[in-house]
């Protein structure tokens, strides 16, 4: 009986297979998605959340405006023709922002033309100058984000500009300026040359330029506008039609001789400039007051980081309890640059004067983070006395300055 039962098993198999009854193989697809894992976002949440439990919040000590006639508008102002605000992004060009800014304003008030020019084409061939003296001074040169006004000027006259609509130095759809990745490469790189005593000029600067070339893209050497070819310093020459050589930097510190031309000794000043005109303060403010009235703007560069500046009020004072208004003069200006509670931090373009009950204030254009945070986007309202105490140089167009060249 149980034979007989086995046999019917295996007829029945070979008659009646068992991929007859199987599922048919699946064609399965494949997708991207987007994986979240919520509980290991859990994880790393509550444990930042404990490493921080027991962590106070630092406050920052900042002057109580509560009471005082501050400017709320740009519509108080008397102002100059000037581009609107731009954020210079996370990067540390504040210097060829505002004096490109600075510059913007001159070409209307000299040709009657609005233009907008490229900032990331004097950065690119900034960065180059610099790793181009990092290397002749066998890295004893500074090499930082930073610069000085003049330096905008300087490559202006060594290698022209060109509209902003041409050389952005931003990638497709990228909303703002980064550098931090793009200098951490180059000062990785410089200090590798450095520490390995490479000192060939061609390829470093070669280097620095095919860094430069993935982050901001190569400048153009020629190009189209307006129905006609350019070179950039055809563009310069011929377009914009200002010479570098008429901006003047005028500076005021006590520990050199007034009425000489003298260095800035800050590390932006990494070319080690010579060619600042050095005058008392009272006429360092006078002549920039003088000149914001009569239609000129000025691009001013200084300390920042205050007690009496504050985004969110969107001004710029000096506490009395730093120092009273009438003993700020010379001196009380050389002492905080001495001990270096006053520094060469930001660059800025003043674009408008007004008066108040409590004195003259300038409206100053910014490109920094902080300038956007209040209502006023890009603005800031400085007061005369912070210009006067924390501010160290100023930019103007030799025409303002007459009053003061024949004394040097």
């Amino acid at each position: 009986m149980l034979k007989r039962f086995f046999t019917l098993v295996l007829l029945a198999l070979f008659f009646f297979p068992m991929g007859s009854y199987s599922q048919k193989d699946r064609i399965d697809k494949g997708v991207f998605i987007d994986y979240k894992s919520e509980f290991w976002d859990t994880i790393t949440t509550k444990t930042e959340q404990f490493k921080k439990r027991n962590d106070k919040k630092k406050l920052i000590f900042k002057m109580d405006f509560t009471g005082i006639d501050l400017p709320k508008s740009i519509n108080e102002f008397k102002t100059v023709w000037h581009n609107e605000p731009i954020s210079q992004g996370i990067t540390g060009t504040c210097w060829c922002f505002s004096t490109t800014s600075y510059l913007e304003s001159e070409i209307y008030r000299l040709t009657g033309k609005k233009m907008k020019i490229s900032r990331m084409f004097t950065v690119y061939w900034e960065y180059v100058e610099k790793a181009r003296r990092f290397v002749r001074e066998f890295g004893n040169s500074e090499f930082g984000e930073g610069s000085q006004a003049n330096a905008v000027t300087k490559i202006w006259k060594t290698y022209g500009c060109v509209p902003d609509e041409i050389y952005t130095g931003l990638k497709p759809d990228q909303p703002f300026h980064d550098h931090s990745e793009m200098f951490s490469k180059m000062k990785t790189y410089l200090e590798s040359i450095k520490r390995d005593n490479n000192w060939n000029e061609e390829i470093v600067v070669n280097t620095i330029k095919s860094i430069l070339n993935h982050y901001l893209s190569t400048p153009p050497e020629n190009f189209e506008f307006q129905g006609k070819k350019w070179t950039p310093k055809q563009f310069l020459n011929d377009y914009v039609k200002i010479n570098p050589d008429d901006f003047i930097d005028v500076i005021s510190i006590l520990e050199k001789p007034y009425y000489t031309k003298i260095e800035y000794p800050v590390p932006d000043n990494w070319r080690k400039d010579s060619t600042y005109y050095n005058i008392p303060l009272d006429e360092f403010m006078n002549i920039l007051v003088e000149a914001i009235k009569n239609g000129y703007s000025s691009v001013i560069g200084g300390d920042v980081s205050e007690a009496g500046i504050l985004s969110q009020a969107e001004v710029a004072m000096v506490p009395s309890f730093d120092i009273p208004s009438s003993y700020i003069n010379d001196y009380a200006r050389q002492f905080r640059f001495s001990n270096q509670t006053t520094t060469d931090d930001h660059g800025i373009h003043i674009v408008g004067i007004t008066e108040k009950e409590n004195g003259i204030w300038f409206l100053i254009k910014d490109s920094g983070a902080g300038a956007f945070n209040g209502s006023n986007k890009g603005y800031y309202f400085f007061h005369y006395d912070f210009v006067k105490l924390k501010m160290m140089t100023f930019m103007l167009h030799k025409s303002a300055l007459t009053k003061i060249l024949n004394k040097f």
